[in-house]
């Protein structure tokens, strides 16, 4: 009798399919460190806790009651806050900060990115889902009549700022710009409720490449969160494959799926960044982004001609000097 023929091993790693913790084996292991540190600054930059910067403050203090060399404002521990271990950090910090917002703390000025990875927070939830916001879990399972009351409720606030701004919303011109823009914010604020396993849909292959993958000029809009307005740009993404790779269009999707939501730029970049890393655990990760920001080209300071670059750099793109430029010449190429 013949044997029933063999099924192909599938190339999806197993913490996509099954939601097992893909930090286990040595070599998985290599970037933990600079991932929680990201997830660190992530986190912070998502975070309603921050606080402002007293630049002109004695000694470079920051409002949080930290000095720029690292010290603590008010301890009679004045070693720097490389030199402290762990615990003397985590014991300096909760009393710093006042109790209502010691569940994340803010990082002094002078320390680095190494050393500060106070907070964590996964890059896939057990929902598939990425740093979504507060609301994301309610929005994204209401049923029809809820997503309808939403609308109306966004359409009613549209209208009192229009109101606000003293025109008439009875005119013609202006009668259905409530509902319009309240359906369009929903539209670029999408990619809160969209799931990195939907978008990444299996298409994850065994191929043994071992040298750069890059897909550049990848065309970005998303919004600033500080005065919701947009900033468009090009984002270019190259990682180097460890025995997997990802089908092209699946980096332009991730790209896509965090520019719709209210972002600042460095967010961005660390984002996808994270994300491809851990869909694919490759050697290394490279993402770069530039970008036009209209709240400096509409408003503030007016200047139109003026781009802002980020990037992130992971594994060997991060610790292999060679590798990184080769990534940074061919993204120039033209």
């Amino acid at each position: 009798m013949d044997s029933p023929p063999l099924r192909p091993i599938s190339a999806v790693p197993s913490h996509l399919s099954n939601g097992s913790s893909p930090l286990r084996a040595p070599a998985e292991m290599r970037d933990r460190k600079e991932r929680e540190n990201l997830f660190a600054s992530i986190e912070a930059s998502n975070s309603r806790q921050r606080t402002a910067l007293v630049f002109d403050a004695p000694n470079g203090y920051s409002a949080n009651g930290h000095t720029s060399n690292g010290t603590t404002v008010g301890s009679h521990n004045t070693a720097p806050l490389s030199t402290l271990d762990e615990e003397s950090m985590a014991h300096e910090f909760t009393d710093a900060i006042p109790s209502r917002r010691r569940a994340s703390p803010p990082t002094p000025l002078g320390t680095s990115r190494s050393q500060s990875p106070f907070t964590q927070h996964p890059t896939i939830d057990f929902d598939g889902l990425s740093w979504p916001s507060l609301g994301t879990r309610e929005r994204k399972e209401a049923s029809e009549e809820e997503k309808e009351q939403r609308l109306t409720k966004l359409s009613g606030a549209l209208k009192t700022v229009l109101e606000c701004l003293g025109e008439d919303v009875d005119r013609e011109g202006l009668r259905a710009t409530p509902e319009r823009y309240a359906k369009a914010m929903l539209f670029f604020t999408k990619g809160y409720e969209e799931n990195l396993y939907d978008i990444v849909n299996g298409a994850v292959f065994h191929e043994d490449h071992d040298e750069l993958v890059i897909v550049k000029d990848i065309d970005i809009f998303s919004l600033c969160e500080h005065h919701l307005v947009p900033f468009t740009g090009k984002m270019h993404i190259g990682y180097i494959p460890n025995k997997r790779v990802l089908g092209l269009s699946k980096l332009a999707r991730i790209a896509e799926m965090f520019a719709r939501r209210l972002q600042v730029q460095e967010r961005l970049t660390k984002q996808v960044a994270l994300a491809l890393s851990e869909v694919l655990q490759p050697q290394g990760v490279a993402v770069v982004m530039e970008s036009s920001h209209f709240c400096m080209v509409m408003r503030g300071v007016q200047k139109t001609g003026a781009t802002t670059t980020t990037s992130c750099m992971l594994g060997r793109m991060r610790s292999t000097a060679k590798t990184r430029e080769e990534f940074m010449t061919l993204i120039n190429r033209r």
